[in-house]
């Protein structure tokens, strides 16, 4: 029986608990691909499902990573304008983190020819979130928009998306990245007390990406809850009174692929599959720039 290797869990816990398993070669459904994975991206969303922070108890064994880049490697019923081979990139259920994984034909773009597999797989969680979240912001030409955790995925993906819509864009970021984005065009600000007086000019619009308690400032210097949103802080939200905002889907992140082909995101390190664990705990340990991603070329078959 052909076989694939998948990252899994069967309860709730710490890195620990992530295994790297042997599976039967999943085959794809009507209007589905299986892709053979060349990397996959990591995202907090992944280490809070394996936490139980989000979602239900798993009652099997569950897959983790939501994101991968990789290669066409079986065709589902109905499925058209893929072949075998494409390269492509998207968003997935949970369990990216494989040699093979399975995806909706509609939820893959096309991976550009200037991009690894490493820098593909960075970028469909980040693009799409930052997407919605400037869409549901309403950000106009001329506005300053202040970005928590610039220095993030979705920090990066939104500054370049509101850049390049004419916006200013301030970011709260660890010293260590402001020459970096200062090169994107961010004015940098410090982490930590003082904020509000650091600020180099009035904000009219705030995406936290960070969660780490700013929306009553963001409130504050906006004036209106309305003028901000939060991916991260689903409890202060509510209290304040902010829109917190979740996924449109993976056809909605092969839409903002296709549509935002200039993002870039850097790549801060990558693990081998079988370095999952390792790669969940750095990414909850925050503080780098860009994103981590799992590179799968080792463990596919030859």
């Amino acid at each position: 029986m052909a076989t694939a290797q998948a990252v899994r869990y069967g309860r709730h816990g710490g890195p620990e608990v992530l295994e790297l398993t042997e599976i039967p070669l999943p085959e794809p459904g009507p209007g589905q691909v299986r892709v053979a994975v060349r990397a996959a991206g990591v995202n907090p969303i992944d280490w809070k499902m394996r936490q139980g922070l989000r979602g239900a108890p798993p009652d099997g064994p569950q897959g983790t990573g939501m994101e991968l880049a990789g290669t066409v490697d079986a065709l589902g019923e109905g499925v058209t304008g893929l072949r075998l081979g494409d390269p492509v990139y998207g968003q997935v259920a949970p369990g990216a983190l494989a040699t093979h994984a399975i995806a909706d034909a509609d939820a893959l773009a096309y991976k550009p020819d200037d991009l690894t597999y490493e820098e593909a797989a960075a970028l469909p969680v980040a693009v799409e979130t930052a997407r919605r979240a400037l869409r549901d912001l309403a950000l106009q030409e001329g506005e300053t928009l202040l970005i928590h955790a610039v220095a993030g995925g979705v920090g990066l993906a939104a500054a370049q998306l509101a850049l390049a819509r004419g916006a200013t864009v301030i970011g709260t970021a660890s010293g260590r990245h402001h020459e970096f984005l200062r090169g994107l065009g961010v004015r940098p600000v410090e982490y930590g007390d003082g904020l509000e007086r650091r600020l180099p000019e009035s904000v009219d619009r705030v995406l936290d990406a960070s969660g780490r308690g700013e929306l009553d400032l963001s409130v504050k210097l906006t004036g209106d809850p309305a003028r901000v949103i939060t991916i991260a802080d689903r409890a202060g939200a509510e209290r304040l009174g902010v829109r917190f905002s979740t996924g449109d889907g993976a056809a909605a992140a092969a839409r903002a692929l296709r549509e935002s082909p200039h993002v870039r995101l850097p790549v801060a390190e990558v693990f081998p599959l079988e370095q999952a664990t390792q790669a969940h705990r750095r990414s909850e340990q925050g503080h780098f720039l860009g994103k981590l991603v799992v590179n799968t070329e080792a463990s596919l078959p030859r």
